[in-house]
Formats: C-alpha cells, sequence, structure tokens
C-alpha cells in the first residue's frame, strides 16, 4: 500500500536540501560498470570497495531488507566554499569538512534526515549514508537527481556537485512520481580532468584511478606514504581536494542562503604550513583526537594529518 507524502520544500531548505528524489528501484543501474572498475584495480587502496561488501551493493534489499523504496536529498555545502574563498587559506581543506557546523557530515546529515522522517510522519525506515555499502551515487541517479560527470561526481543541473547525499530507505512504496533520468550534460567538456594535477580521471569511463586521487592520499591514506605522481603542487590541498570540482562549469555559487558565519577549522587552517605542523606534532594522539572530535579530520588522525603537511609544504 502506498503512502502521500507531503514534502514542505521550505522546510526541507531549511535544512540545506537543495533537493529530493524519490525511487522504487533498488537495483544500481551501474553495478557491472562499478564491478569492472574494482577488477581491474582502479579503487586501490580502497579495499573496503572490494571485500565482502563488494556485492551488497548491487541491490539495496542486500543492505536494508526492508527496503521497498527511497527518498534521496542533497544536503548542500556550497556556503562552505564561499567561506573559504573570502579567507584565502593558504592549505585548502575540501569544503565539505566545514559545510556542516564544522562536523564531520556524517553525524549532521543523520540527525536531518531523522527530522525529515519524524516531520514526515515515516515511521518504519533505515537511514542511508556512504558508510553503507550502497552505490549513494548510482542511488540517486535513479532518483532522478543528475548524471555521472567524467570526474564520477553526481552532478545537479541546478548546482552541479557541492552537494552530500542521504536517503531515507522507506519500508514501504509512497505515493510520489518517480523522475525520469537525468540527460548526461557534459558534452565535449575536459576542464575536470584537465585540471586534475595528478590525472586521476579516467574520462571514457567516468570513474577515478583511485590510488592517483589527491582526494584518497589526503583522507583515507593514515601513515606516511609515498604521494601520486603530480602532488603536492601549488594548490596546497592539506585535507582533502576540490580542484575537479572548482572548474566545473555545472557548479553554481550559493545564492546567500544557509550562510556559514565562522569556522574554527578554516581559522585553524589559516597560518603557515610549519606553524600548524609544529602544533599537530605537539599533540599526543588523544590531544588530536579531543581536538578534532566530531569534525571530518578525526579518523585521519595524527599521523595522517603531519603526512598531508610535510608533503604540501614541498610543493
Amino acid at each position: 500500500m502506498k503512502i502521500l507524502l507531503n514534502l514542505n520544500v521550505e522546510a526541507l531548505s531549511k535544512k540545506r536540501v537543495v533537493d529530493w528524489g524519490y525511487t522504487e528501484n533498488l537495483e544500481a543501474a551501474s553495478f557491472n560498470h562499478f564491478e569492472k572498475w574494482v577488477a581491474q584495480g582502479k579503487h586501490e587502496p580502497l579495499k573496503y570497495l572490494s571485500d565482502e561488501r563488494k556485492e551488497k551493493r548491487k541491490s539495496l534489499k542486500s543492505v536494508f531488507p526492508k527496503a521497498q523504496s527511497a527518498l534521496v536529498f542533497l544536503f548542500d555545502y556550497r556556503a562552505a566554499k564561499n567561506y573559504q574563498e573570502n579567507l584565502d587559506p593558504q592549505n585548502k581543506i575540501a569544503a565539505y569538512s566545514i559545510g556542516f557546523e564544522d562536523m564531520d557530515y556524517h553525524y549532521w546529515i543523520k540527525e536531518r534526515l531523522i527530522e525529515i522522517a519524524t516531520s514526515l510522519e515515516i515511521d518504519h525506515y533505515d537511514i542511508s549514508l556512504d558508510v553503507h555499502p550502497v552505490l549513494e551515487r548510482d542511488l540517486a541517479y535513479r532518483a532522478g537527481l543528475g548524471w555521472f560527470g567524467k570526474n564520477s561526481m553526481l552532478i545537479h543541473q541546478n548546482i552541479g556537485s557541492y552537494f552530500l547525499i542521504g536517503s531515507l530507505i522507506v519500508h514501504k512504496k509512497l505515493d510520489l512520481t518517480q523522475r525520469h533520468l537525468e540527460t548526461d550534460h557534459c558534452g565535449n567538456c575536459r576542464r575536470c580532468i584537465d585540471a586534475c594535477p595528478t590525472q586521476a580521471i579516467l574520462e571514457n569511463e567516468r570513474t577515478l584511478d583511485t590510488k592517483k586521487c589527491i582526494s584518497t592520499y589526503t583522507i583515507e591514506i593514515f601513515k606516511e606514504a609515498s604521494a601520486p605522481t603530480g602532488y603536492p603542487n601549488k594548490s596546497n590541498e592539506v585535507f582533502g581536494c576540490d580542484i575537479c570540482q572548482e572548474v566545473c562549469p555545472w557548479v553554481k555559487k550559493n545564492s546567500g542562503e544557509n550562510r556559514i558565519d565562522s569556522s574554527w577549522l578554516v581559522e585553524f587552517f589559516n597560518r603557515s604550513q610549519d606553524e600548524i605542523y609544529g602544533e599537530i606534532n605537539s599533540l599526543s594522539n588523544r590531544e588530536f583526537k579531543t581536538k578534532f572530535k566530531s569534525t571530518s579530520l578525526e579518523r585521519l588522525g595524527k599521523k595522517g594529518l603531519l603526512k598531508n603537511l610535510k608533503k604540501a609544504n614541498l610543493g
């Protein structure tokens, strides 16, 4: 039995939702493409993409057995990018890391999804974030929210790719219209490919060679390791990387709503690399975790951040 929902656009916008979609298609459209990419070893060093969880990504039912439909929401963080540009930090951290009140976005988005589910009076559901073995961009694609860009990002026609995806996996079908799948609008554009200093983007496959990706190196590698060829570079990425998004012509500026008035993370990194390195190096591992608790940098750890700062300083 289907149930009717009243999705108030204004209320959703206050939760940073810039768009949402609905799908009853529980099978990942791009799973075969994903499986081939893993078989080629292009996912390395992200072992969790090829372990026992790989097959679960084929269907939402594999992860959420009671799933019958999904409400997919795009949470905007363009305001964080505006704030970074105004401060002009010497050391660049990915905009998403400050885009949700300096919190690790998993906590922030989960809270918003629970609020949305409560407001919609949905009682039986699961929450899906990128920590689950779900092809989340594929799920958003099935919900009609965008297309896969050449840099593998999901691109929304009105805002670009400065958003994160969170979904309610509902145990019933809802009385909602499913959108048509979005058309590919990248055309002959190569801006993201040409801008990537490590040549990580595989143009014809709409995927990445992950071991060459700066985001992988600066977020997923927790200890000393060789940097991908082409990094460090003068852009000084010390946590994450937005280069391929920065040059995308589909990315639209934030309209001024959902402003970020302050960010202690940006203030912290808006100093010389030597000064930052010295402070981080003086902290114990416990002190590091306390200082960066509940932020996106907590998981990286002291050794990982020192590795990034040291490599970026060579540029």
